[in-house]
Order: C-alpha cells, then structure tokens, then sequence
C-alpha cells in the first residue's frame, strides 16, 4: 500500500498518525467504509520503510526502498496482518501465507469463511512478534477490525499489548471500539478517523464514473467506500431513490436480492428518515422527495425497535426471503398516512421470524 493510493480523506489522519504515535500500538478507530484497513496498511509502510526518515515527506513510506517492494508484494517478513476470512476478497489480501497463519489454514475449503479472527491466529501473530526482525527493524501486528476478536482471542493479545517483545508494534482498527475490552483499548493510543468532508468524497466517487455520487453518499451514510461495496450488489441511486415507492407498495424484490443485513438497514434508514419528516427535520438517507409523508411517529418507533431487533439476527435467518417480505409489510404499514387508510398488518408476518 501506497500513500499515493489513499483516498484524499486519509492524507491528514495518515499524518497525525505518524506524527504523534508515541507507544508501540495504536488503535484507529471510525466510521466503517471509509478506508480504515488502508490506512493501517499506510502506517504499518510508514513504519516499515527503511529510508531515512529525512527523505519522506510527513514520514510517509518511499515507496521505492526494498521493504516497500516487499510490501507492495505482501512478502514482508517482518510484517502479519490478521483479517478474518470473510472480509479477505472483499479486502484484496488473500495471499497465501498470511491466510493460513491467520485462520490456521485448515479445512478452509470446507467451513464457511469466518467472520471472527480467532484466538488462533491471536496466537501465531504473538509468536511471530516474539521473533527476532528478519530485516533488523520492527516486527509490525495489523489486526483489522479488532473487534472482530471474541473474548478469548482479545485476551490471548493482552499480555503482548501490554509487554511487547523487542520493537514489536501493532496497529489496530475498529469502527465499534465499544466492543473491544477495556484492557485492549487502554493498551492502544487511539485515534479517530472521522467521516470525509461531503464534498472531498462526493468529487471522488465522481472521478470514478458513480453517477448521482451525492445521492449514493447519503445513502451509505457519508462512507465513500461503502458505495463502492454496494455498487458492486447492484445498489445504484436509481434503485435506491425508487426503494420507498416499491416498499410502499409492497414490493420486496428488489431489498431479497441484497444480503440481509443490508435489506434491514436499508430498510431502518427508510424508517429513521420517515420519523425524521414526521417531527419536521431533513431526511438524512434518502432524498425528500422519495419519501412519503403523514406517517405516525408512534408506529414508526415501533417499527424503528423491530427493525433493531432483526438486525441482531440478521446473520443468522432461516429464511432470508420470507424475513424481507415480512419487514416490508412492517415497515409499510408504519409508514401509512393515517388519513389515507391504513395497512393491514399481515397476521403470518411473525412466522418469517
């Protein structure tokens, strides 16, 4: 990873990072979509790069030294970065080596990707911070996201975040650091990555032919990479701009060919922005005027509760298209305009649950 490669949000935090890191782990933590594995991947280089400091401009990485060739190649050996194995396409680092060390390399042609990083992985990148630098520097950890550690494999890091070996250090990210143990984060300095400005992510996402960019930003919440991920499952400003007119008339299709979780919080932005109108303040998700209006805000509170309530389940359904039809008919009737007659609320809705 290149500093060139990094999104222009990502200059200053990638700056601050390297300026005022003092300890031996850091912890970037923000927003999710706007580029935290990239930035940890552009100050672990920072870290790595063997120019002499005076010749980087901030401190960056060359880019052109024998450790950012390794880096480029991901064939550093002083450097493990433990993802789990779900976010390893999505992420482009699923070279060999650091696959297996992280996720144990067996059966993984079997077993469905996992979305934790588990305590054995925990494990080997302890060892592997325990051995001497094979390039006489620093031995450099990337675990991304860090909440993605269960209990077990967070305090199977402790002792090592407390008491690293030699030169040893770690960078850190995570867009819920609530959910990382206390011990974990008082080991780490932190530091948070804020959402980019509207208008930096907008012009960026343009000079990359997303069309209506502005609307796409909305609709992932100010997180320009997240309209990239989405893009790419079909989630174009026409399709998301017509979302409240297909719920509003009951149709599910479109939110049963995205993956659940996204159907839900399409759906909560939907019910978050009716109730927005319904007390007089802007929409945030969608543009106002694809939302309907006169909602009861009552219902919508209702229906704004389930909604949190499926999201929590939301990877583990038994029935994916039954659950959307049912939240559909859900939403639909709490956004109904009472003076326009209401929605019967389907009595199997609860059955798809």
């Amino acid at each position: 990873m290149t500093t060139d490669a990094l999104p222009p949000w990502l200059t200053e935090p990638l700056a601050q990072a390297l300026q005022a890191t003092r300890g031996h782990a850091l912890l970037l933590h923000g927003p999710q979509g706007i580029g935290q594995f990239e930035l940890a991947m552009a100050v672990a280089s920072a870290w790595l790069c063997e120019e002499e400091e005076g010749a980087r401009p901030s401190g960056r990485a060359c880019g052109h030294c024998s450790a950012c060739h390794l880096l480029a190649a991901r064939t550093h050996p002083d450097l493990l970065v433990l993802i789990p194995e779900a976010l390893q396409d999505a992420l482009g680092w699923n070279a060999a080596d650091d696959a297996d060390d992280a996720e144990g390399g067996k059966g993984k042609g079997k077993a469905k990707p996992s979305k934790e990083i588990k305590v054995e992985a925990v494990r080997a990148a302890v060892a592997f911070a325990q051995q001497t630098a094979s390039r006489g520097g620093a031995k450099l950890v990337v675990v991304h996201p860090a909440d993605r550690m269960n209990a077990t494999s967070a305090n199977a890091l402790l002792k090592t975040l407390e008491e690293p070996p030699g030169r040893a250090r770690f960078v850190l990210t995570s867009s819920a650091p609530q959910r990382l143990l206390p011990t974990v984060r008082s080991r780490c300095q932190a530091q948070r990555v804020p959402l980019p400005d509207a208008g930096v992510a907008t012009s960026w996402l343009a000079a990359r032919q997303v069309e209506e960019a502005a609307v796409l930003l909305a609709a992932a919440g100010g997180a320009p990479l997240d309209v990239i991920d989405r893009l790419a499952l079909g989630v174009d400003a026409a399709c998301w701009q017509r979302l409240p007119r297909e719920v509003m008339a009951g149709h599910s299709a479109t939110l049963a060919a995205w993956p659940l979780p996204l159907a839900i919080e399409a759906l909560q932005k939907l019910c978050h922005d009716a109730m927005a109108l319904a007390v007089g303040a802007a929409p945030r998700y969608f543009p106002v005027a694809a939302l309907p209006t006169g909602a009861e805000l009552s219902r919508l509170t209702d229906c704004a509760r389930e909604l949190r309530a499926e999201a929590r389940r939301a990877e583990h359904p038994w029935n994916a298209t039954l659950a959307v039809e049912s939240l559909v008919q859900s939403v639909r009737y709490a956004m109904q305009s009472p003076v326009s007659g209401r929605v019967a609320r389907d009595p199997l809705a609860t059955l798809a649950r």
